[in-house]
């Protein structure tokens, strides 16, 4: 639960720098939230959950 807060919140400052620059038009913005919205309730939501927490726990593992 905490990796998952912890993501939300990383990814959260990376969209939002990402407008402030102007990288990311809002348009684009939302295409790519509504993507991340569907893509949740898809059959690829577990694996990529999996993935996500296997990752973050090696990582915890290797850098105390």
């Amino acid at each position: 639960m905490m990796a998952t807060v912890s993501l939300v919140l990383l990814f959260g400052a990376l969209l939002a720098f990402l407008l402030k620059t102007g990288t990311a038009k809002a348009g684009t913005t939302f295409v790519a939230v509504m993507f991340g919205f569907l893509l949740a309730t898809t059959g690829a939501a577990q694996p990529i959950n999996h993935a996500i927490t296997g990752t973050t726990t090696a990582v915890a593992k290797w850098h105390p």
